[in-house]
């Protein structure tokens, strides 16, 4: 996914560091391009500052004063919008604006996702210029969520689009060694017990469910052979200390 086609767009941003909280969750997610409607304050030293290591897309950042100035050479304009509207629109939620986006932007589309006010988001006359609205589905207890955090989180979904295929398909891969046999796990299971009764821990006669709550806590997991290796080391020096610790009769 070409990063240089996507742009984001935040209306009248009012505090600056937001303007900086979103700069830095762009850099995060590979997106560079910043455009600024009409924004209150701007530059400041708290956009900079939040932005971290994000400044230079600060001073990169276009100012225009319109969201019609903004726009103008997009043709796919996504506006985020935190609540219904009396005319049904196309809305999709983070996942699928991240595929619409790539599928814009592999035809060199100039692709725009707008956030508006943080009191009050987009008006009606804004939403209405975008071809599609994007809604963040946060929970009904608390909807509202910070400008630069509702960056962060449609920035997220078009780095994972654009990082498919590329990531470990499971936790497995490139472990640093093979997970343990079930035949060494149970040899594993025999020294064990056998420690826990010399050190007195595990009363054979009334065992409990001892045994069958650390079987289930080791097969969790998911050894592999090198920590198995170790907890067997650990065990036969732990009996070692035992019987040399046992007085003799």
């Amino acid at each position: 996914m070409n990063s240089a086609n996507i742009r984001i767009v935040l209306v009248n941003p009012s505090h600056p560091g937001n303007i900086g909280g979103a700069a830095r969750a762009m850099k995060n997610m590979g997106l560079r391009q910043l455009v600024l409607v009409a924004p209150r304050k701007f530059p400041h030293e708290e956009a900079e500052w939040r932005a971290a290591s994000a400044v230079d897309l600060l001073e990169q950042a276009v100012v225009v004063e319109s969201l019609a100035e903004a726009i103008a050479d997009c043709q796919l304009v996504i506006g985020t919008s935190a609540r219904g509207r009396r005319i049904p629109w196309p809305v999709l939620d983070p996942r699928r604006c991240a595929e619409e986006v790539q599928a814009s932007v592999a035809r060199d589309e100039q692709v725009a996702l707008v956030f508006g006010r943080e009191d009050s988001g987009l008006t009606n006359e804004e939403l209405q210029t975008c071809n599609l609205h994007l809604h963040i589905p946060s929970h009904e207890d608390y909807p509202s969520l910070n400008l630069a955090m509702a960056v962060q989180v449609v920035s997220y979904e078009l780095r994972m689009l654009a990082l498919d295929g590329q990531l470990p398909q499971a936790s497995t891969d490139e472990w640093d060694a093979p997970f343990s046999t079930m035949e060494n796990m149970e040899r594993f299971y025999q020294h064990l017990e056998q420690t826990l009764v010399q050190i007195e821990f595990l009363d054979p006669a009334a065992p409990r469910q001892l045994m069958a709550r650390l079987r289930r806590l080791y097969g969790r997991v998911r050894l592999d052979e090198m920590e198995l290796n170790i907890l067997r080391g650990i065990l036969t020096e732990t009996q070692r200390a035992a019987s040399a610790g046992r007085p003799e009769n």
